[in-house]
C-alpha cells in the first residue's frame, strides 16, 4: 500500500518554511525538483542561507523519490557541510533525508538508526512535528508488530503536542495505524482507524488526500464483505477525480474487484483494463507489485 499513502504520508511531513512546503507535489516530484531549484537560487541570491539549505534537503528528498540516490547523496553531502553554522532543525532535516535515502535503497537497518538519531536529536531541540516524522518513518522502516508500537507513539506525540505542525500529523498517523493493522488482518481495528482519517480530512476538506481517505474506507468494506456499499463510495470517486481532470487507477481496480465480488465479470473488466493501463505506468508499482498487474491483466481479457 506504500504508493497509495504517499500522498497521505507527504502532507505531514512539514517544513520549517510554509513556503517551502507549498513547494511539494508528492505525485510528481521531478515537478517539485524543478521547483526546489528556483527557491533555492532565490534564497541564494537573498542571503538566506538557512532557506537555501533547508531546500537542499528537500532537493535530495525530490531526487530520491526519483530513484536517483547518487544525485540525492550528493545533495546532502552539501547540506552537511553547512550543518555546524546552521540553526539545529537543519541537522533534523539532514538526518531524516539521509535515512529516507537508505530506506529507499532497501537498507532498513541502516535507515534505522538515521531515522532514530533524528527523533533524538528533535526531542532535545523540542520540534514535536520533525520528532513525530521520524518516528513514523522508524515505523515504515521496521515494520511488523512494532510499526504499531511507532505509530501509537507518534500518535501520542501529535496529540499532547500545542503545535499546529504537529497536530497535523493526526490524519496520516490515523492513517498508518489503520494499514498496518489491515496488514496484521484485524480488519475492524484498520476500519476504525482509516474511518478516523476520513473524519480528520472530511473536517478540513484536504481535496485530494480526501479521495484517498474515502478509498481507503470503502477498500475495507469490501475486504470485510460490503461490496455494494464499496462499490457506491468507489463510482463517486470515480466520478470525483474525472472532475479535478484525472484518473486514479486504484479506484478502477477497487470498482472492479467489488462489481467482481457481486458476480458482474463482464462489468468488472473494463475497469480491470483501465486499472492495468495507469498502473502499469508508474514505476512503484512495476518494481513493487508485480503480481498484482499480472491479476489486473488477466481480468482485463
Amino acid at each position: 500500500m506504500m504508493l497509495r499513502l504517499g500522498l497521505l504520508l507527504g502532507l505531514a511531513t512539514l517544513a520549517q518554511g510554509a513556503d517551502i512546503d507549498a513547494l511539494w507535489n508528492y505525485d510528481r516530484p521531478d515537478q517539485s525538483e524543478q521547483r526546489f531549484r528556483v527557491e533555492l537560487i532565490r534564497a541564494e541570491q537573498a542571503g538566506e542561507a538557512a532557506t537555501a539549505t533547508e531546500v537542499l534537503t528537500q532537493l535530495a528528498r525530490a531526487q530520491g523519490l526519483q530513484n536517483r540516490m547518487p544525485d540525492a547523496h550528493a545533495t546532502l553531502d552539501r547540506v552537511r557541510s553547512e550543518l555546524p553554522a546552521s540553526a539545529p532543525y537543519l541537522s533534523v532535516r539532514y538526518v531524516l533525508e539521509r535515512g529516507r535515502l537508505w530506506n529507499s535503497a532497501g537498507e532498513r537497518k541502516r535507515a534505522w538508526r538515521w531515522f532514530r538519531a533524528a527523533h533524538l536529536l528533535a526531542v532535545r531541540q523540542q520540534l514535536d512535528y520533525l520528532a513525530i516524522d521520524a518516528l513514523h518513518m522508524l515505523a515504515i522502516a521496521e515494520g511488523g508488530k512494532a510499526a504499531l508500537d511507532w505509530n501509537r507513539k507518534a500518535l501520542a506525540a501529535a496529540e499532547r503536542s500545542n503545535d499546529p505542525r504537529a497536530q497535523r500529523w493526526l490524519g496520516s498517523l490515523y492513517n498508518n495505524l489503520g494499514w498496518v493493522y489491515y496488514d496484521q488482518k484485524d480488519y475492524p481495528q484498520s476500519l476504525a482507524y482509516l474511518q478516523k482519517a476520513q473524519a480528520w480530512h472530511e473536517a478540513r476538506q484536504t481535496g485530494r488526500p480526501l479521495l484517498i481517505a474515502r478509498w481507503s474506507v470503502a477498500k475495507l468494506q469490501r475486504v470485510m464483505g460490503q461490496p455494494e456499499a464499496a462499490l457506491r463510495t468507489q463510482l463517486a470517486l470515480e466520478q470525483a477525480w474525472q472532475g479535478l481532470g484525472e484518473e486514479d487507477g486504484y479506484v478502477y481496480e477497487e470498482i472492479a474487484e467489488n462489481l467482481l465480488a457481486l458476480g458482474r465479470s463482464e462489468d468488472a473488466r473494463p475497469y480491470f483494463g483501465r486499472a492495468f493501463n495507469l498502473l502499469a505506468r508508474d514505476p512503484w508499482v512495476l518494481k513493487n507489485e508485480g503480481d498484482k498487474l499480472r491479476r489486473l491483466r488477466q481480468l482485463s481479457q
